[in-house]
């Protein structure tokens, strides 16, 4: 079976409300040497049989443009495992 990872993050330069909130807990915490953090989400796709062609690879694009990703605030990065 293959699967298809997509990590998608906010832009350099969009501000992360969630990261800064994730930074300043750890820092709370003590863990001192976090000087900054991002969040973003992971997507998993599970493909038929088959995938993990050129023409997979030009779909999973399509997805993360049209759906899966704001490309205006978001960047995204396609991994295949298996």
């Amino acid at each position: 079976m293959t699967v298809a990872r997509i990590y998608i993050t906010l832009r350099k330069g969009i501000l992360d409300p969630q990261g800064q909130a994730v930074a300043g807990a750890l820092r709370g915490l003590g863990f001192d040497g976090v000087e900054d953090a991002r969040q973003g989400k992971v997507i998993e796709l599970k493909l038929k049989d088959g995938a993990g062609t050129a023409e997979t690879k030009t779909q999973l694009e399509k997805m993360c443009q049209q759906l899966l990703a704001n490309p205006v605030m978001e960047d995204y990065r396609v991994e295949m495992i298996g």
